[in-house]
């Protein structure tokens, strides 16, 4: 299944689409409305089927009239891995290591597909970062790797735009991680039977104004998916809804020569085999604060 979280003006909906990309949803105004992904992924496992299910047979709706929301609006946690690729370790210096960076995002920094990504007043240095993300689905503390994908409800992309003059201040990247409206999510959580186990293997492309700028697949993690969650529930419990963003690729904008920094007009695309095509048009701090794509 793929879900996904929308408005309609001003009024919340939930969403599936279907094979050929018709899309489908209920506004929580309506009857039948099963509740957002994020209360869907609380109900439990069979939760997300079943509201699939349901929406599968609910009215088309109008991809042009909607706004696209993330998959979790409001996650208590979201976790990035640093340095996961080790050709992005090697373009910017880093040798291989044997336990992830970890650094935290939240959830005031992001927004969903088709919705701007905004470029702070005070920074030059706006890069994309394109990855793929997990979503937790049942809580997990001190799982191991053989257990630890009975804990995943779904994959999605993200887009963890970086403030790189902030970013590179200190030893610590929080800062540089978490200006407002900064980072892209969505359009579709994906269930774990869409996709290989693991989501091991899959392709990640991502394109700014329609270049590819990133190039790459999942099998060249230094940690995989079942790793990650492992690693990251001996320290701290992972509750349903909570995101971990897996790291990116090398061809960031801060390691090329001349550099490359996400503009006010430009489009950035992340896309990733099975999952979908995360799409965010870049905004100055001070434009419009909802912008679509093509606008």
């Amino acid at each position: 299944m793929r879900l996904f979280n929308f408005k309609l003006g001003e009024i919340s909906g939930v969403g599936v689409a279907d094979p050929k990309g018709t899309l489908r949803g209920l506004l929580v105004n309506q009857e039948r409305y099963p509740g957002s992904i994020e209360d869907l992924i609380g109900e439990g496992k069979n939760a997300l089927k079943e509201a699939g299910d349901l929406l599968a047979t609910s009215p088309v709706l109008d991809a042009n009239a909607l706004q696209f929301e993330p998959p979790v609006k409001r996650p208590s946690k979201v976790l990035c891995v640093g340095l996961n690729y080790a050709d992005h370790g090697s373009e910017v210096g880093q040798t291989l290591v044997d336990y992830p960076t970890i650094f935290s995002r939240f959830a005031t920094g992001i927004v969903g597909h088709g919705v701007a990504m905004v470029r702070p007043k005070v920074s030059q240095q706006f890069d994309f970062e394109g990855e793929l993300a997990v979503v937790i689905g049942t809580t997990a503390r001190n799982v191991s790797q053989a257990n630890a994908l009975s804990h995943v409800a779904g994959y999605s992309i993200f887009n963890d735009g970086s403030l790189r003059d902030y970013q590179t201040r200190t030893s610590q990247w929080t800062m540089g991680k978490n200006f407002d409206r900064t980072a892209g999510f969505g359009p579709f959580l994906v269930t774990p039977d869409e996709l290989p186990e693991g989501a091991a293997g899959i392709r990640l492309r991502t394109r700014l104004n329609g270049e590819v700028v990133q190039d790459a697949t999942t099998s060249e993690f230094l940690f995989d998916v079942p790793h990650l969650i492992a690693l990251i529930s001996e320290v701290m419990t992972l509750e349903p809804g909570d995101v971990i963003a897996t790291g990116t690729p090398s061809g960031v904008g801060a390691a090329r020569q001349p550099q490359l920094f996400m503009r006010h007009g430009d489009v950035c695309e992340v896309e990733i085999e099975g999952i979908g095509t995360l799409v965010n048009p870049i905004r100055d701090e001070g434009e419009a604060r909802q912008m679509a794509v093509g606008s």
